[in-house]
């Protein structure tokens, strides 16, 4: 046994595969759990920034910005959600943010 957190393993991980797109959304998904929206919003976008299509992440990102009361971004992060899931075929994820969507009109 390490010692260490879930989230600290994964931070190390990072540190030598910063590219990696699985291990942004582990961290960011870390930080949700702990309710430590603003860090986790932090890494969704580090997230985009290597990986723009990850589709999971929007969804999340979404979430989290509606949770911190910044729905102007939450709009903008499901918006370009559903883009990426319609590109990517993945309709079923393009009609959850949508539904996101409307519950923030």
């Amino acid at each position: 046994m390490t010692g260490k957190t879930r989230k600290q393993q994964i931070q190390e991980m990072l540190a030598d595969a910063p590219s990696d797109p699985f291990l942004h959304y582990g961290l960011a998904m870390e930080y949700v759990s702990e309710g430590a929206d603003e860090d986790a919003v932090r890494s969704f976008q580090e997230l985009f920034r290597v990986a723009p299509d990850y589709v999971p992440a929007y969804l999340q990102a979404g979430q989290a910005l509606t949770r911190l009361g910044r729905h102007a971004d939450a709009r903008d992060a499901f918006t370009r959600g559903v883009a990426v899931a319609q590109e990517r075929g993945d309709l079923h994820a393009a009609e959850e943010m949508q539904g996101f969507l409307a519950a923030l009109e």
